[in-house]
């Protein structure tokens, strides 16, 4: 029986909180537990410290997990809560993602300032964003638009933005939602036109591969339909790159036993993109995802990657 609280390790941005304290709240449902059976731990991790670079620059997404996942690793956690989009596709050894919550809302938000589309935005205009799948996308779609590296916390980049550094910027819906901010968004970008980041709106969990204990305590909080998704997602990702310095949107959905797949990836600049659709079985998620992936490689040939390097 278990005496001592369980150990969650996580971010210290107030999203991650909210995301760890909701991974809490769902464990403390399920299981009749009280609340100080689960202590929040929270670490530093070097991609929270750099923000003045573009993650590319620095080492991609790994950095907002390297020190949570050595400390999972040696034990010191029990397990630990990230958001699934920062998560990369091959994990340290021993480690795994067994637990998805119910996924939010997938889609891209834009905070406008001095327009409430991206569309409206005046020629010229100047967007911030850290991730290189929206600058990429907001380039497409304007091509008049200059786009900055915009990083920092939800509310860093809502007050650098009110402070008039930028005229817009983007963040997740699902990560406003769980602030209680979905009222700074202006528009809500359709996912099929402004497809979102691979597993963006999921939160997931990670732990240590064998360890059955935590197996069983996380296994009746686990979505089945987000995991099924994201799965997809990160199939797809593997097979190309899935890391920071790569342009790559990918959205699954689930159907009863169906799962349908739109992925595209685009050169940094916007001008040359391809996409795919495509729809399986579910229990082929990562396999599906991970053919489209595959196949989106071999149509956009050798060329188009070299961008990416």
């Amino acid at each position: 029986m278990q005496t001592k609280p369980y150990r969650i390790g996580t971010r210290g941005s107030p999203l991650a909180l909210a995301q760890a304290y909701e991974t809490r709240d769902r464990l403390v449902a399920a299981h009749g537990l009280p609340e100080d059976m689960f202590e929040i731990v929270v670490l530093s991790t070097k991609g929270d410290r750099i923000t003045d670079r573009a993650l590319a620059a620095i080492g991609g997404k790994g950095l907002f997990t390297e020190e949570i996942e050595a400390q999972l690793s040696s034990g010191a956690l029990d397990f630990a809560v990230h958001s699934s989009k920062d998560m990369p596709t091959a994990l340290p050894e021993g480690l795994t993602l067994s637990t998805f919550l119910p996924r939010a809302d997938p889609r891209d938000a834009f905070i406008g300032r001095t327009a409430e589309r991206l569309i409206d935005l005046p020629k010229g205009a100047v967007v911030g964003s850290a991730s290189l799948r929206r600058q990429a996308l907001i380039r497409r779609l304007r091509p008049d638009i200059e786009v900055v590296i915009f990083r920092g916390s939800v509310q860093t980049r809502l007050d650098k933005l009110a402070d008039g550094a930028v005229d817009g910027t983007f963040l997740a819906y699902a990560g406003l939602t769980r602030l209680g901010l979905q009222q700074k968004a202006t528009e809500i970008l359709d996912a099929e036109t402004f497809i979102p980041a691979p597993a963006q709106g999921a939160i997931c969990i990670e732990q240590r591969i064998g360890d059955d204990r935590i197996a069983a305590l996380l296994a009746p909080i686990n979505d089945r339909d987000t995991s099924d998704a994201v799965a997809c997602e990160r199939g797809f990702l593997a097979a190309l790159d899935g890391s920071c310095r790569t342009p790559i949107a990918g959205h699954a959905t689930i159907d009863g036993g169906t799962i349908r797949f739109s992925g595209m990836i685009l050169s940094p600049d916007g001008r040359e993109a391809h996409d795919i659709n495509v729809e399986g079985e579910r229990s082929d998620a990562a396999d599906l995802g991970r053919a489209a992936g595959e196949e989106l490689r071999g149509r956009a040939g050798a060329h188009f990657f070299e961008d990416w390097s």
